[in-house]
């Protein structure tokens, strides 16, 4: 297939920020836009600077022959409807993150995309970040050794002064502190461990500042996981925080740690014991999309659907196994127990 024609459904903050990288990504473009609004062609066309095709009618989108990739960027309970008519249709998939505010709802889509035998993608974008990318490189090298311990955290304040807080702080429409947003860090703490989360035992709470009131869910949840081969981690999500927005990473293993950008490594001869050394990156430090490595990850998969080869990182399979994982947290959390991975059947 010499070009993908990508239909998006769903015309907001995100849609934008996947419509300008795959400007920049060769052998796909953007060429349709659903939405529940009334559109104007030649005004949102000339808004993101490339011809675009109108539709209200989602049906109708997916009946398009001419669109070979569905990027679904709508609200998340739309989610799970909306990528299973896709994958019925035959179309392949790019799904904002999370797929899904129900586990049984995620388990569809599952069976949809298998049945179908179509691509997707997942937004887990942060695995294409340069930092994302360099640890990932340092722990392959074996710099700091096998790991044992690890701690990815969340930590963006999401109030009235963000976009998508009207929404966002509804219960059927958030999901929960993890789903919302902390899942990009779950997501990463499982790439880096390379392990079968075991069980895990979560944690909530939320602020008591008045400002954070409307959430109708907890706005704060850590998760202490335990692997099948005895590694332990721990992913805090925080989106009532008042702070700059913080991506905490600090990995420890056998031969040195990683935190952050810094490392010390006793497989480098000469470090100063005494002091982290600073690894020059490009850090995850923002939650605008605008900033979020949407390029390479749209790129991989771009390439994969063309060599109908799986997409690496973030295909379809992997990211339901992160969202597994953050079903089976917050059920831990609103049960008041330690839930086992064996529990989430699919």
């Amino acid at each position: 297939m010499s070009q993908l024609n990508i239909g998006i459904v769903g015309l907001g903050w995100v849609a934008g920020a996947h419509i300008e990288a795959f400007k920049h990504i060769p052998g796909a473009k953007v060429t349709a836009v659903c939405s529940r609004r009334e559109l104007d062609e030649a005004a949102i066309s000339a808004q993101y600077g490339t011809p675009l095709k109108a539709y209200t009618d989602y049906a109708a989108m997916l009946a398009d022959p001419d669109i070979h990739v569905i990027d679904i960027c709508t609200p998340h309970p739309f989610h799970a409807e909306q990528a299973i008519a896709a994958a019925k249709a035959g179309k392949h998939l790019i799904i904002e993150k999370p797929i899904a505010i129900k586990y049984e709802d995620a388990v569809e889509i599952r069976k949809a995309i298998h049945a179908a035998g179509v691509q997707a993608c997942v937004c887990f974008e942060v695995r294409f970040s340069m930092q994302g990318t360099m640890l990932r490189s340092t722990i392959d090298q074996g710099l700091i050794g096998k790991l044992h311990y690890a701690e990815v955290d969340y930590y963006h304040g999401i109030g009235p002064w963000y976009g998508q807080f009207p929404w966002n702080v509804k219960k059927d429409m958030g999901g929960s502190s993890l789903l919302t947003a902390g899942c990009h860090a779950m997501d990463l703490l499982l790439w880096y461990m390379d392990s079968e989360v075991e069980e895990v035992t979560s944690y909530a709470t939320r602020s008591s500042n008045p400002v954070f009131a409307p959430y109708e869910y907890p706005s704060s949840t850590v998760t202490i996981l335990k692997f099948k081969d005895g590694k332990v981690g721990k992913c805090a999500s925080i989106v009532d925080c008042l702070q700059p927005y913080y991506f905490h990473i600090h990995l420890v293993g056998s031969e040195g740690s990683l935190l952050d950008n810094k490392i010390y490594s006793a497989k480098l001869a000469g470090m100063n014991k005494a002091k982290w050394s600073t690894l020059e990156t490009g850090l995850i430090d923002s939650g605008d999309v605008a900033d979020h490595p949407y390029q390479p990850q749209f790129q991989a998969f771009v390439d994969a659907v063309n060599k109908n080869q799986k997409m690496p990182l973030t295909d379809f399979d992997t990211a339901f196994e992160s969202h597994r994982v953050v079903f089976a947290a917050d059920m831990s959390a609103a049960e008041g127990r330690t839930v086992k991975m064996s529990e989430l059947k699919f």
